[in-house]
């Protein structure tokens, strides 16, 4: 019996049905098992990457979470100071997963040209300010050194720079609108040191770095006093738990707010992602299952005449449903194996080279970001392998009802 069920696996198997009825069947559901899986593969490198990427900028100018006068929460601008010498800072001892904790301080102006003006946010930072971010997006020039007493040294996003018609080194304008300590609009005279590009326009456009010192001078604050406390987390999946625990060691009259809650709507749209990807999920693997089904419907009734003759022989409908599972598996497999290959070596391509390019506007970056790790792979490989499997159990039952009487009478 098992001589008869191997002779059968190697013909359903083999080259045989390559001349079939069935061979152009098979070929269309390997081909819908690849295209499947390269879909999946992309929207999920795709959405990850995106939701990386647009977190990682907005934490870049923000930190993860920032603590601010209670009276300043979610205004945009730290308005009344507060003293640095806090017990939490440089690091807060009861709150693990910090990975730095800066202060800032900023003061809403305008940059003014001969033939243009554009409204700015000053972002004062000190010494010990965390510069890995605008490292990787600096493109020319080079970051300013705080660590003097006094620096007009400032950073600009390439956005303002184009549209105000300026350059490296050169010397700027700034003027800021007056408050309730400054009755007058306050002038200052700043040096381009270095060029950004984020692609973020949503901050490119407004956000210049320069010296704390010069934002306390602004705002006519004392040497100890700053606007806040920016903190970088290890893990951004853990931001509201740490927002939470961050919040309850600090003092009642500051307030600790994460990104997340600052801007709900960014994050709510990226949220979007998840359940635009598992849609496309769900869609290409019933279109998958589905041409396997077929396929293996096709494979089945081509060979009414040989299920027959393992019937007379002795051979089991388990047995005879197991060869063409077992054969409609390889055939999955088959198309996981192109459809990772050419599904991966596009993502690649993509993270390498920036083939495809978004609207900055709209999307926050400039270039598609990709992201996909190995446990995404695997998980993408295996579900749509054993959920296919399972969808083919049922139509495997047709086995069943075929009787070798009369599959054989015409053989």
């Amino acid at each position: 019996m098992n001589y008869e069920l191997f002779i059968a696996k190697r013909i359903i198997a083999g080259k045989e049905y390559k001349n079939s009825i069935s061979s152009p069947i098979i070929k269309i559901a390997i081909t819908a098992i690849s295209l499947g899986i390269i879909i999946m593969l992309i929207a999920v490198a795709t959405g990850a990457g995106l939701q990386g990427k647009i977190r990682d900028k907005m934490s870049g100018f923000k930190g993860h979470v920032q603590i601010t006068n209670f009276n300043d929460n979610n205004s945009g601008i730290a308005l009344t100071p507060i003293s640095k010498n806090q017990y939490f800072f440089p690091t807060i001892p009861n709150v693990d997963g910090i990975k730095k904790v800066q202060v800032f301080a900023n003061r809403a102006g305008l940059i003014k040209t001969e033939t243009d003006f554009e409204g700015i946010i000053f972002k004062g930072v000190s010494q010990d300010y965390d510069w890995s971010f605008f490292q990787e997006y600096l493109i020319e020039g080079t970051l300013p050194n705080y660590d003097q007493p006094r620096v007009r040294d400032i950073l600009l996003s390439k956005t303002l720079v184009d549209k105000l018609q300026l350059q490296l080194n050169d010397t700027i304008q700034a003027t800021f609108f007056k408050d309730s300590k400054n009755k007058l609009p306050s002038s200052r005279k700043y040096i381009i040191k270095g060029i950004y590009n984020t692609g973020f326009l949503e901050f490119d456009k407004s956000i210049m770095i320069g010296d704390l010192y010069e934002v306390q001078r602004l705002n006519k604050w004392k040497a100890d006093q700053v606007g806040g406390f920016e903190i970088i987390l290890d893990d951004f999946d853990q931001i509201i738990d740490k927002t939470k625990a961050i919040h309850s060691e600090i003092p009642p009259t500051l307030s600790a707010s994460s990104i997340v809650n600052t801007y709900p709507a960014i994050f709510d749209w990226i949220e979007l992602f998840d359940n635009n990807v598992w849609f496309i999920i769900a869609i290409m693997i019933l279109v998958a299952g589905i041409n396997m089904i077929t396929a293996l419907l096709v494979l089945i009734l081509e060979r009414v005449q040989m299920v027959g003759i393992l019937k007379s022989l002795g051979s089991t409908n388990t047995s005879i449903r197991k060869v063409f599972l077992y054969n409609a598996s390889y055939l999955i497999l088959k198309g996981l194996f192109w459809g990772n290959l050419i599904g991966l070596s596009i993502i690649f391509l993509q993270d390498y080279f920036g083939l495809i390019t978004l609207n900055p506007e709209t999307y926050y970056v400039s270039v598609m970001p990709v992201y996909i790790d190995l446990f995404d792979i695997l998980l993408l490989n295996g579900g749509t392998l054993i959920l296919c499997f399972l969808m083919l159990l049922i139509p495997s039952y047709i086995i069943t009802r075929i009787q070798p009487s009369k599959s054989i009478r015409f053989a």
